[in-house]
């Protein structure tokens, strides 16, 4: 960069450089994550937008904001939860870690990374919300 007196005082010039830098390392930041939204629903079901059958679908260690609106449910937790949000693995059904919240009613965000191996796993309630409890659960794919 070209400082000359007529554009730009002696501060300017001065701090050009530094100014120059951060903006560079400003654009180098990590991309915002994607927001998901998801329903846990009253009647013991997750629900999603536009979706007869929710599914989320990521790509493998992509970045991603959950954003859960719980509501409200027959049953709670001693700690006041009325639902559960658990990423298992489908072959097995082990949890995949750093993926278990517990879901109070309102709305909730949940920033994490998705699993680095590609394939199908299952999400699931872990909060005896209903009766129904054993129907809240929906596929969750991770793309390579």
């Amino acid at each position: 960069m070209r400082c000359s007196a007529r554009h730009f005082t002696w501060v300017a010039c001065a701090l050009a450089p530094a100014i120059g830098t951060f903006a560079f390392a400003r654009a180098q930041q990590a991309p915002v994550p994607r927001v998901i939204e998801v329903l846990a629903d009253h009647d013991s079901r997750f629900r999603m937008a536009g979706m007869k059958e929710p599914v989320i679908t990521v790509h493998a260690n992509e970045l991603v904001t959950l954003r859960i609106t719980a509501r409200k449910a027959k049953n709670r937790n001693r700690d006041g939860s009325i639902h559960g949000f658990s990423l298992l693995r489908a072959k097995d059904r082990s949890r995949v870690p750093g993926w278990d919240f517990l879901l109070k009613p309102g709305v909730q965000e949940f920033t994490v990374r998705a699993p680095s191996d590609p394939g199908e796993y299952v999400v699931v309630c872990t909060v005896i919300c209903s009766d129904d409890h054993e129907g809240m659960h929906m596929k969750f794919l991770v793309l390579p």
